[in-house]
């Protein structure tokens, strides 16, 4: 899959929506694509609360709930379908559902692409071993 392909997979669910007055989906976007080539997409959802979650997290946590954790390549869009790297909570969660995610490939913006452990640099719990 083509990088251009995954970006598309974020775009189509792309949708900002209202789903309480609380609560608004969809104004984040992203795609990844795993080992075995799968592509798994999520929104963020938003609540007044906090506990809403990122768009990485939900395709992650789907990603999971398939039975996989081998991340080759992952792209996040913002409202607006630019790209934007993942928040520091992303990264770490990237990293932690299977540690050889650090060479997973950031889509950052049109023709700039990252390793996840450019990004990730200073593990936590490497700081034990």
């Amino acid at each position: 899959m083509t990088n251009e392909e995954l970006i598309q997979k974020a775009k189509d669910v792309l949708n900002y929506r209202e789903l309480s007055d609380e609560c608004n989906a969809g104004g984040v976007s992203a795609a990844l694509l795993t080992a075995a080539g799968n592509v798994y997409v999520g929104v963020s959802i938003d609540a007044a609360c906090g506990i809403g979650f990122c768009a990485e997290h939900s395709a992650i946590a789907h990603m999971v709930t398939m039975g996989e954790s081998r991340i080759v390549r992952v792209v996040a869009l913002s409202s607006d379908g630019k790209s934007m790297p993942p928040c520091g909570r992303c990264r770490e969660l990237l990293y932690q559902v299977n540690n050889d995610n650090l060479d997973t490939q950031i889509l950052l913006y049109p023709g700039h692409v990252v390793a996840l452990a450019a990004l990730l640099p200073e593990r936590w719990q490497e700081l034990w071993d």
